[in-house]
């Protein structure tokens, strides 16, 4: 199966019209009309509308509602409403309320308030899926199925220990391998029978929240198998349906670089991938990129779904910031040039009720049609109206690759040393940031990702290395490709335990290095970093955590400055193979600049700086349509205009202006300009 089949990009958002009467819906299908808006997600929280009882449905709503869409042209991602349980399902059966990580077993409240291990829960959220099928699969408004609602949450329940035990007889076979793997013969642990195991939580094995645990094996398996409860949940719902609708596309919305789950678990299960985007609105923009790149990489580059952003703000903070003029359709073709096929926005009209009446919504609470923000939702629409259909299944040329590891994620940060400071995103987006403001464009893959298509591969804190990953990335190198990797990489098995051999581990033939020492400090204690020599010397700075190299066989390429380590390697470069591979080892925390010029190094040798290099403020991003259109997209993320020259001849889609090679383009302030090559 594969993404749903539009005529151009799809745009609309979150719509729930059980909220208000239906004369407001006369008024919402006209400004929809206004807008260009021509897809719906409905139903994502009507589990106790649509089923009132236990046995007893009624669709009487909904059919409004489909059969409206229908009647004015629209398009539907029909959820199944499965996030929220209906207050009847949580009384009748209370062992479906979660217990948290403290031991509480919680009352009826809230959404993501079920436990994924519940028959009860199975069984009758697979129900109202296969009775959605039956009654949906047909109807001409359906476009996609969208699978309950930003699945998240852990349960720490008897149901949920169980489960567990189930799930880890069936990963090691014996007690003997899961002993070896956890090391359970420290502070006595050794099990001799898989009952006696219990969830790691705040009761067992856990002080001071869910990263301090004692036994990181246990902990990082529970993290596994809970991505693999919820995602049964899914995989179940999606067999009801497909028993009764083989061909409509299945997705559910992920969120971006969400810690709690493993996508790359998820994603072969996904018909298309879709998420939600809601960075922080003072984050810098390529944490949003990378949310995009993420998606985009979980089917092998295929397009993927925006699924919601807000058109204004967001409810769920302490502080909500509004979205600047210009800035919502900045976002949007941010989405569609990281390889967004939908642009959807929650919520379509702004709740009356409850903790998001007062979200950004494409119609506020008074229905008007000249507000601000309404306005530039339409001339988004008006935009993807007349360009959509070029852009449509475009896919991304990138010969950068950087690996995301949820396993690494986990184990990194539940581990008691070497810093609890160093936070994973944090490094990642870090190396991220300085490839694509060099002009890169980057596929964000998982480690068990075909490597061949890349001359760069980046790997910053790849904390554990599993599998053939270490023996992939030496044949990047042999071939004469670069592979840079950092500190706290190559320290651990699949289990969380450490290598028997020097760090970086399985990684030391290609980095040429040996790490005997790390100096852990506070985030106030900076180490200078001297990077290059003569006139191409940077002079930077470096924190939290200092490895002391041993080269073998790698060369110095940036030096400490301070401490008794002082003129030892902070940054080295190995040559590797017989076709001119490297690869590099950051033994730091380099600041921003740092890890630009480190990386702007890496992709020179293969011609990867784009030409707009030393314009943090103007975004770069290509696709290349099924007909072969190359597409080149710009995007001003600075208040003011910015001036650049042309790097090639290309048609100005969004104007239709001829741009000849070497000619100056203005993008006005937070302006985009989407670029046909000739």
């Amino acid at each position: 199966m594969t993404a749903p089949r539009t005529d151009k990009i799809a745009y609309g958002g979150d719509y729930n019209p059980e909220q208000w009467p239906e004369p407001v819906w006369d008024e919402d299908h006209r400004l929809f009309d206004q807008a260009r808006i021509d897809t719906l997600t409905v139903g994502v929280f009507t589990w106790s509308l649509t089923q009132p009882a236990e046995g007893v449905y009624d669709f009487t709503v909904l059919d409004r509602i489909l059969d409206r869409a229908a009647a004015e042209g629209r398009r539907v991602c029909l959820a199944t409403g499965t996030a929220a349980l209906p207050p009847w399902l949580a009384r009748a059966h209370p062992e479906v309320n979660r217990t948290d990580f403290e031991g509480r077993r919680h009352g009826y409240g809230q959404r993501h308030n079920f436990c994924p291990s519940s028959p009860a829960y199975r069984r009758l959220s697979t129900a109202v899926a296969d009775r959605l099928a039956e009654r949906y699969a047909d109807h001409p408004a359906l476009l996609a199925w969208h699978i309950n609602n930003e699945y998240g949450g852990a349960c720490y329940c008897d149901l949920c220990a169980a489960a567990f035990r189930v799930w880890l007889r069936e990963r090691y076979g014996t007690l003997d391998a899961l002993n070896h793997a956890w090391c359970t013969t420290f502070w006595s642990h050794r099990y001799t029978d898989f009952g006696e195991i219990e969830p790691p939580s705040a009761l067992t094995e856990h002080w001071r929240g869910p990263d301090h645990t004692a036994f990181q094996g246990i902990t990082l398996d529970y993290h596994r198998f809970m991505t693999d409860a919820l995602l049964g949940c899914f995989r179940a719902e999606k067999e009801a349906i497909r028993r009764l609708d083989p061909e409509t596309p299945v997705t559910t919305n992920f969120m971006g670089m969400f810690r709690p789950l493993d996508y790359h678990r998820w994603a072969p299960h996904l018909d298309f991938a879709s998420w939600d985007s809601y960075p922080p609105l003072d984050a810098p923009p390529t944490m949003a990129a990378l949310g995009h790149d993420l998606m985009r990489g979980l089917k092998d580059g295929a397009p993927f779904w925006l699924m919601e952003q807000t058109p204004s703000t967001t409810a769920c903070r302490d502080v909500n910031p509004l979205r600047r003029p210009g800035e919502l359709r900045l976002a949007t073709w941010q989405a569609v040039a990281h390889g967004a096929d939908a642009a959807l926005y929650f919520q379509m009209r702004a709740s009356r009720g409850a903790c998001e009446k007062y979200h950004g919504a494409v119609i506020g609470h008074a229905g008007r049609a000249d507000t601000r923000v309404f306005r530039e939702v339409a001339e988004v629409g008006q935009e993807l109206a007349e360009l959509g259909a070029v852009i449509l299944g475009a896919r991304t040329p990138a010969r950068t690759a950087l690996l995301f590891d949820w396993d690494s994620w986990w184990a990194l940060e539940i581990s008691d040393g070497p810093s609890r400071l160093v936070h994973y995103q944090q490094v990642v987006h870090a190396y991220y940031r300085a490839a694509r403001e060099a002009g890169a464009d980057v596929d964000v893959v998982p480690v068990t990702a075909d490597l061949t298509p890349y001359d760069v591969v980046l790997a910053p804190a790849l904390h554990m290395v599993k599998g053939d990953l270490a023996t992939r990335l030496e044949a990047v190198a042999a071939r004469g490709g670069t592979v840079l990797t950092t500190f706290l990489s190559g320290r651990v098995d699949e289990h969380d335990n450490a290598f028997l051999t020097d760090v970086p581990g399985p990684l030391a033939g290609l980095m040429g290095v040996r790490v005997d020492e790390w100096d852990s400090r506070p985030a106030d204690t900076v180490n200078p970093v001297v990077l290059g020599a003569g006139d191409d010397a940077l002079h930077t700075e470096a924190r939290l955590l200092f490895e002391i190299v041993l080269p073998q066989g790698a060369e110095p390429v940036g030096t400490y400055q301070a401490d008794f380590y002082a003129g030892t390697p902070a940054v080295t470069r190995h040559p590797f193979g017989e076709s001119g591979g490297e690869g590099w080892y950051v033994a730091t925390a380099l600041d921003q600049p740092g890890v630009d010029w480190v990386i702007c190094r890496v992709l020179a040798r293969h011609g990867l700086v784009g030409p707009y290099a030393g314009q943090p403020s103007v975004e770069t991003a290509a696709r290349t349509a099924p007909d072969g259109t190359r597409l080149f997209f710009l995007l001003n993320h600075a208040p003011d205009p910015v001036s650049v020259t042309a790097h090639a001849a290309a048609v100005d889609l969004l104007t239709g202006k001829q741009v000849e090679r070497g000619e100056a383009l203005t993008l006005d302030p937070r302006g985009v300009c989407v670029l046909s090559l000739r």
